[in-house]
């Protein structure tokens, strides 16, 4: 018999992942098919904080899901076969556990991914202050009219605050990531905050 993973589910084969608990998620709620499952992800906003612009995206986790006993395909017509999409999924009472399980290790869990700003962060210096002031300018301008669309969104809400809970999380990220730029920009412009590039880098 197969030990608990760290979340505490009974398939460590399987790490916990955002996309796959947002499917579990759904599956509580009521059976359902993978393109229904993609449009609630967008009408309800989730395409924030997991990627679904691909539908494949969604294929593959489902078959992780279903590999580990996690989900199951319920008796459909054999025509159903013919198209994946329409094929309609289940969760199982191993599912129903992990989700819990899922929930509970990404909401505790420290951050254990690797994103791409602060990998690009720790390598700044291989271009001149100058790049790196216009390159941060550039990536606050972006962040808050990010923040600007993320505060419109949220205003016309109509929806229980519990909801939105990832909205105001996101929001709060980009209002602390916007004071940080400022501070860097305002510490390299000063001189605070110097280096030399080396001399191929730009």
């Amino acid at each position: 018999m197969a030990g608990a993973d760290e979340a505490g589910t009974r398939t460590p084969s399987l790490r916990p992942s955002g996309l796959g608990l947002i499917v579990l998620a759904m599956l509580l709620e009521e059976p359902m098919h993978v393109y229904r499952m993609q449009k609630l992800i967008r009408d309800r906003g989730k395409d924030k904080v997991v990627n679904v612009r691909q539908r494949t995206s969604l294929h593959q986790t489902i078959a992780r899901l279903a590999d580990n006993g996690l989900v199951e395909q319920i008796e459909q017509p054999e025509t159903a076969d013919n198209y994946p999409e329409r094929r309609v999924y289940a969760i199982t009472d191993e599912g129903r556990r992990a989700a819990v399980d899922w929930l509970s290790a990404l909401i505790t869990g420290t951050p254990d991914e690797f994103p791409r700003f602060p990998a690009a962060l720790s390598v700044l210096t291989m271009v001149s202050p100058e790049t790196a002031t216009r390159l941060i300018s550039e990536r606050s301008a972006a962040i808050d009219a990010e923040r600007e669309a993320q505060r419109s969104q949220l205003s016309r809400a109509t929806v229980d605050r519990v909801y939105l809970l990832e909205d105001e999380y996101r929001i709060r990220m980009l209002d602390a990531e916007a004071a940080w730029l400022a501070e860097v920009l305002t510490d390299i412009r000063n001189g605070a905050l110097q280096w030399t590039a080396p001399p191929a880098a730009e």
